[in-house]
């Protein structure tokens, strides 16, 4: 069995953002987005926003990093990637500018043939439907649809008018909604215009000085409508399955949906599982505008957009998730405790495998080096990647310890380092379009660190050491399947990029607890007036770390989930409390069944289904 732990494994490079909205202030962070996942020739493939790179896998579970040719639109987002063929089509989008196509036979070494395109677009997806005939689908506004057209396959020039696919409803599809949680309705129009006039006169300008083609964009910036982006066509049994993601990148709830139809342009239904990519709890949220793919074994496979946004709107991450059709061509994605470890075997998959491994780290006591004010050892325990523990120095040799309170069967690790307003000039040319100026990091960076474990906190022997390593993994994943027994896990961080204090998120410790599963959740649900919104009360237990809320359409289809963890206070005290949690991701015209299931480190207690 192998085992692989979101956000994947792969060296995320680093953005020196110029952001025209950051008023001239340099903002760092690391950025992977918009992922399209491909297998070409047997092999797995993911290209992603602003690495300069695709990572390739055998196996799904292991990636490396390879680097793409100069003549690529690298700092162009949304790389969009299809196989046909012998060959691989690549582009990526810019709006205002005419985008190229390019195709290849050979991904990492090229060379890649550039086709010359007629228009520009923003998030693509081309599409090889099996009779021979091209589409092509993009969008990513909250002020525009997403399109679709027919092109011509050898020119790729389009063939039909452009037509209409996809467009958002926010106040019949909850989960179309802007804010954490799907909170946020659109503004009125007066409300935009009041918002729009107080940035002109911010700014020192007036309407009639504002450049024509950029007065809509801004004026979206202040709508809350939200954004339909990132489409991804897929075929299954000769239907259409168009997916799409909304409502941004910097939500909890990015997330993708999907409409089916009979034919490659539509027209279109909203398919009753909606979203089918949901992710918003747990230690990094976030399943949006991503791909969907067929592995050599006819498993289904979704990759997609997970969410930090601390030091910059998009500083993001790539996740994979089990995905499938059911027996009604239903487009589902398994994304239960979708940032534990995730088992992939060889041959057919369970799609809907509980997990392997629970997680033991969860508000335990830490303790280290030295820290900072404010963020302390315990932040890398509390399962939130906007938070972390950061070392007072920059010395070689700060330590972070986790103390599992008795030896404990651990099965996996995840090292999971931040980054906290970097102190340091962008090391090359600021470059991109004019409203996404960065510079992305060509160097070869290195992380170094070891990890050690202990029965006693005094005598400690080498769970893992990469002290020597010329890789850089910010969120690394040491695996041992057979177990160790272990108490306290030291993490000693020997040399990260830039030499600046070291930050960890997330020291997760995953393994096999010896003691009882919680018991059976006792909740409440409710549903709001405008039916988009669910209310879940639930009895906390102090024999729980956390609850996982499901639900669905159906009974037997309870395909969404959220998970919760109880408050660290509550679980260090074993104290019951009360917990109040508000769902936004309802569609209006559906009826739904609701599930809350319990978990702690020993394993998964299944509530009772009631009808909502």
């Amino acid at each position: 069995m192998k085992y692989y732990c979101n956000p994947i494994n792969v060296p995320y490079h680093y953005q020196f953002n110029m952001d025209p909205r950051s008023h001239g202030k340099l903002q760092i962070d690391r950025e992977a987005a918009d992922p399209s996942m491909i297998m070409f020739k047997g092999k797995y493939y993911i290209f992603a926003s602003m690495n300069l790179s695709v990572w390739v896998s055998e196996d799904m579970v292991n990636w490396e990093s390879h680097t793409l040719p100069e003549n690529l639109p690298l700092y162009d987002y949304a790389p969009d990637a299809r196989a046909c063929g012998d060959y691989v089509y690549f582009c990526a989008s810019k709006k205002g500018e005419v985008c190229n196509y390019y195709r290849t036979k050979d991904i990492i070494q090229g060379p890649y043939e550039e086709i010359k395109g007629t228009f520009d677009f923003w998030d693509p997806n081309l599409f090889f439907d099996d009779d021979g005939k091209v589409y092509f689908y993009w969008g990513c506004s909250n002020i525009t649809p997403v399109w679709g057209v027919e092109l011509e396959p050898e020119t790729m020039l389009p063939k039909t008018e452009r037509i209409v696919v996809v467009e958002g409803d926010p106040y019949q599809r909850g989960y179309e909604r802007m804010g954490i949680d799907n909170c946020e309705f659109p503004r009125s129009e007066q409300e935009i215009e009041m918002m729009f006039q107080g940035f002109l006169k911010q700014s020192g300008m007036t309407a009639e000085q504002l450049p024509k083609e950029y007065a809509p964009q801004i004026r979206g910036m202040f709508t809350r409508r939200p954004f339909i982006e990132g489409p991804w066509m897929d075929k299954h049994d000769g239907k259409y399955y168009l997916q799409y993601a909304c409502p941004g990148a910097e939500y909890n709830t990015y997330a993708d949906g999907v409409y089916v139809g009979a034919s490659p342009l539509g027209p279109f239904t909203l398919a009753a599982n909606n979203p089918f990519s949901y992710h918003p709890g747990g230690f990094m949220p976030g399943a949006g505008h991503g791909s969907t793919m067929k592995d050599r074994e006819e498993n289904i496979w979704h990759t997609s957009t997970m969410r930090i946004s601390v030091n910059h709107q998009f500083e993001r991450r790539v996740g994979i998730w089990p995905a499938g059709y059911d027996k009604d061509g239903e487009l589902f994605c398994n994304q239960n405790y979708g940032d534990w470890p995730i088992a992939v075997d060889e041959g057919k998959c369970d799609s809907f495998r509980n997990p392997d491994w629970y997680l033991l780290s969860y508000a335990k006591p830490a303790k280290a080096s030295s820290a900072v004010e404010g963020k302390g050892a315990e932040k890398a325990v509390n399962e939130d990647s906007k938070t972390w523990w950061r070392a007072a120095t920059n010395q070689s040799g700060e330590w972070l310890e986790v103390d599992l309170e008795k030896a404990m069967d651990v099965r996996a690790i995840q090292i999971n380092f931040a980054d906290d307003a970097l102190p340091i000039e962008s090391p090359g040319k600021i470059q991109g379009s004019d409203t996404q100026p960065r510079y992305i990091e060509e160097r070869n960076l290195i992380t170094r660190w070891k990890l050690e474990g202990s029965l006693d906190g005094k005598e400690y022997f080498v769970i893992e050491d990469k002290s020597d390593v010329t890789t850089d993994l910010p969120h690394d994943f040491i695996v041992r399947e057979d177990g160790i027994k272990v108490r306290y896990v030291r993490l000693t961080i020997i040399e990260i990029p830039y030499g600046v204090d070291p930050c960890i998120s997330g020291l997760r410790v995953f393994g096999v607890g010896e003691g009882e599963k919680p018991e059976v959740p006792e909740y409440t649900i409710s549903r709001s007036e405008d039916r988009l919104d669910l209310q879940v009360s639930i009895n906390g237990q102090k024999d729980a770390i956390g609850y996982n809320i499901l639900w669905g359409h159906q009974e037997d289809k309870l395909y969404h989930s959220y998970q919760i963890y109880r408050d660290a206070n509550d679980v260090k005290n074993q104290k019951d409390a009360m917990i109040e949690k508000r769902i936004g991701a309802l569609v209006k015209e559906h009826n739904y069944f609701v599930r809350v299931d319990s978990y702690n480190e020993n394993g998964i207690t299944k509530g009772k289904v009631t009808k909502l």
